[in-house]
């Protein structure tokens, strides 16, 4: 069960899909794949989820499938024979809910009170959604849950979620991941043109990141690092902080005293999760190196890469 709710957490991004014909469900799967975000779920809202789920689980196994908007027991049996590795329900249903659990089949229930909350925790659930989330009070009510639950459960928020708002979410620490179907509109799926949806895909799963250059490490080349860090600032208009190792020019420019990772030296590229980041990055064959991982809070605060660019080490921050 966890490992299929730690996948969605390390993707952060779920779409969610209504589908009117099975015979799409295969190109919209494929169109997911090369957009990079590698899971979807598929809603019970029309006739056509069972068999998409089965095309999809059968045909593009490296796609996690599930099913929404499950509203009964009979539905999960029908969603998991299909394909479905786990389930989703608008609202909290204790029979819905104890039905998963006895079978082992991870279901993440819709909540948005205390009370359904704490029935949550009762079954054992760490992961529930948060639905309809814009209307129940937004990122302000999961900050409000942050409070008493802490650590204890994490949100799926979804309802409302957008290119103009996904990055709010996704950088409160109890938001597992979110959920949503503005990279898979219904007017793309039904004209064909899955090609649109593999760009906001991608699209997405880089906002989602929340990617933003945070500085540049700039190794010495034999002259004053103090005397060149006194004229950038100057040139620039930008504050002069001298430190023990290195001296920074505003944000933006840190001027190394020893010669550091990097041939010329480092960018710094913050990010709203680097645990995230890093499952983007390995699409490229990029990886952290492990001795420069640093933990904070449990959740990884800073990594180096294993490659470089033009000369430059590449390292992560969390935001």
């Amino acid at each position: 069960m966890e490992d299929v709710l730690k996948k969605l957490g390390s993707i952060g991004l779920i779409p969610v899909i209504k589908l009117e014909s099975p015979d799409r469900a295969l190109p919209l799967g494929k169109a997911l794949l090369a957009g990079n975000l590698p899971v979807a779920e598929v809603t019970f809202r029309t006739d056509a989820a069972k068999e998409s789920i089965r095309i999809l689980s059968k045909e593009l196994p490296e796609l996690t499938v599930g099913a929404g908007t499950v509203l009964t027991p009979g539905q999960v049996d029908t969603a998991v024979a299909a394909g479905a590795r786990y389930i989703v329900s608008p609202g909290f249903n204790p029979k819905v809910v104890e039905y998963c659990v006895k079978k082992g089949v991870p279901v993440t229930p819709g909540v948005t009170t205390p009370s359904q909350i704490e029935q949550a925790l009762e079954y054992g659930l760490k992961v529930l959604k948060f639905f309809p989330a814009e209307n129940a009070g937004g990122t302000g009510m999961l900050k409000a849950f942050a409070g008493p639950y802490g650590d204890k459960v994490s949100f799926i928020p979804t309802g409302g979620i957008n290119e103009k708002n996904v990055t709010e979410y996704l950088a409160l620490p109890n938001v597992h991941a979110v959920g949503g179907s503005w990279m898979v509109p219904a007017g793309l799926i039904e004209s064909g043109d899955y090609a649109g949806v593999e760009r906001l895909c991608r699209e997405a799963r880089i906002l989602s990141l929340g990617f933003s250059l945070l500085h540049i490490g700039i190794n010495p080349d034999g002259s004053d690092v103090l005397e060149n860090a006194k004229f950038l600032s100057a040139l620039l208009g930008m504050p002069l902080k001298d430190g023990d190792n290195s001296a920074f020019v505003g944000r933006a420019f840190e001027m190394m005293k020893k010669p550091g990772r990097g041939d010329h030296g480092h960018i710094a590229i913050e990010t709203i999760s680097v645990e995230r980041a890093l499952e983007w990055l390995s699409g490229f064959g990029v990886k952290p190196v492990e001795e420069t991982v640093r933990i904070k809070g449990g959740r990884i605060q800073f990594a180096y890469l294993n490659r470089t660019f033009m000369g430059f080490a590449l390292h992560l921050n969390r935001k």
